[in-house]
């Protein structure tokens, strides 16, 4: 079992594996649920990176390009299976940052990616994720403002005190979108976005479409930065309606699937 998934490889080997990489500050636990939500054809595998929850005492990534090669020489293994990539805000570049990697390598691609609340690569990051250099009250009302921080975190400053830090060296993480390889992947891309989204802009996540040569897809739901918490009921719904169509084809090797209908 690698360090960055809780559970090992699964049994049957006909599910359709997605593996979810989450938001700065998150760990494996922003996923919890959702295995139970989405049904026994999917198997959802949460990355654990490492500095946060059950792997705090390890040193925490700032790189992108340094956290992609130790995640791809870690679960790569596990990524030579038919599987669907999804991350969130951070979590959405760095699957973006994955697959460009893999395909550098000529490593088996996602069936898909299923990226939420991250702009396209060549648009400038938003302030609180552009290297600038806050506070922590600055940070804490900028995280706040966005629904990043719930009540009882706010109600332990002990707790707070432990988490900016992860956040700050994950901020940094972000800064990294520039290093990653731009041109289109043939993959198709799903990318979810709140209405109500301070950060990032339906506009803003539509220009991810220049980053495949396969489907595109768009959709805005209600909710902010984080309606894949606000609004978990209608996402993961959509969600597995989705993940409907990759599980008829994930069989199929990447090389079949080029060129190859979805539908």
């Amino acid at each position: 079992m690698t360090r960055y998934l809780r559970r090992g490889g699964m049994a049957h080997g006909g599910r359709l594996r997605m593996f979810c990489f989450p938001y700065a500050g998150g760990g494996a636990s922003a996923f919890a649920g959702w295995q139970r939500r989405l049904g026994a054809t999917v198997d959802v595998q949460p990355v654990q990176l490492p500095g946060r929850e059950g792997r705090m005492a390890e040193p925490r990534f700032t790189d992108l390009p340094a956290l992609v090669a130790d995640l791809d020489a870690e679960i790569g293994p596990e990524l030579d299976r038919p599987h669907v990539l999804f991350g969130h805000s951070m979590g959405a570049l760095i699957a973006f940052a994955l697959t460009q990697h893999r395909r550098a390598l000529g490593a088996r691609l996602p069936l898909a990616l299923v990226l939420s609340s991250h702009r396209a690569p060549h648009l400038p990051p938003p302030p609180i994720a552009g290297g600038q250099v806050m506070d922590d009250g600055e940070l804490v009302r900028g995280l706040s403002a966005l629904g990043g921080l719930p009540q009882a975190l706010l109600d332990r400053p002990e707790w707070l005190t432990a988490l900016l830090p992860v956040v700050r060296g994950d901020l940094m993480v972000c800064t990294g979108a520039g290093s990653v390889d731009r041109s289109p992947l043939p993959v198709p891309l799903h990318v979810f976005g709140g209405v109500e989204d301070r950060l990032v802009t339906a506009p803003e996540i539509r220009e991810w479409a220049a980053y495949t040569t396969r489907e595109s897809e768009t959709e805005v739901l209600p909710g902010g930065h984080f309606f894949i918490r606000e609004e978990e009921t209608l996402f993961l719904d959509r969600l597995s309606h989705l993940l409907r169509r990759y599980e008829n084809v994930s069989g199929l090797t990447e090389r079949d699937l080029v060129g190859a209908p979805i539908d």
